[in-house]
């Protein structure tokens, strides 16, 4: 009998990434959460690289990192298709998609953490690297077309934990007057499902992200003085 276990927190969203790729797909699976301020051995030893979530456990075998797990999900599970049958289309996802995680994730990040001179300029990066995903979903409703792909996955966290962001670094970035398709997107995303049935409470991501930028403020506080 197929065992999928997935090993995760609520609060990170590489981990609702492959949540919501399982539901989509209609995948049983037996969620462990794991307590990021005391590591399981199961996840150390199911990831010893990285030693992080999301974990991807498919019949005792470890998948790691979430971009990578969400195309064995597409692959293994052929239901639901996540990525586009076209090959041009499909690495134009696979493009957009490390675009999100290795540009947009972390300017957005980085604006948050900046504080004084620097945050302007953080800021600034923040809302270039949007500035390009806002031209990719013009005219669309999702970045797959009419139903979420890979790459609405990928993107999802502009939904909530993008606007917890800019609640704690006090800033503005994906409002609907600057970024009209990205916010009509990130609301549609939010409320279809089955990605509703799985988002964490605001309250539980903001304790989440509170913590990590508070130490890396003080990091940077530190080396200045």
């Amino acid at each position: 009998m197929e065992e999928v276990k997935l090993i995760a927190t609520h609060q990170s969203f590489p981990c609702a990434r492959v949540e919501w790729a399982l539901r989509i797909k209609g995948v049983e699976y037996e969620y462990l959460k794991e307590d990021l301020a005391n590591k399981s051995s199961l996840l150390l030893q199911s990831n010893p690289v990285h030693k992080k979530v999301p974990v991807l456990l498919h019949n005792n075998k470890p998948i790691a990192e979430s971009l990578v797990i969400l195309e064995y999900i597409d692959e293994t599970w052929k239901k639901n298709p996540l990525l586009p049958l076209d090959p041009y289309e499909r690495a134009q996802a696979r493009f957009w998609a490390r675009f999100i995680d290795e540009k947009c994730v972390l300017a957005v990040w980085g604006a948050t953490v900046a504080q004084g001179e620097e945050k302007e300029k953080a800021v600034g990066a923040a809302l270039e690297s949007l500035a390009l995903l806002e031209k990719e979903i013009q005219g669309k409703k999702y970045f797959g077309g009419e139903k979420i792909g890979y790459l609405d996955i990928a993107a999802g966290c502009m939904s909530l934990w993008f606007s917890v962001l800019e609640e704690l670094g006090e800033m503005e970035l994906l409002n609907a007057e600057r970024f009209p398709s990205l916010h009509e997107w990130s609301q549609n995303f939010l409320q279809t499902s089955p990605v509703k049935d799985c988002i964490p409470s605001r309250e539980s991501v903001v304790e989440y992200f509170s913590f990590g930028i508070n130490y890396v403020r003080s990091l940077a506080a530190s080396s200045k003085s």
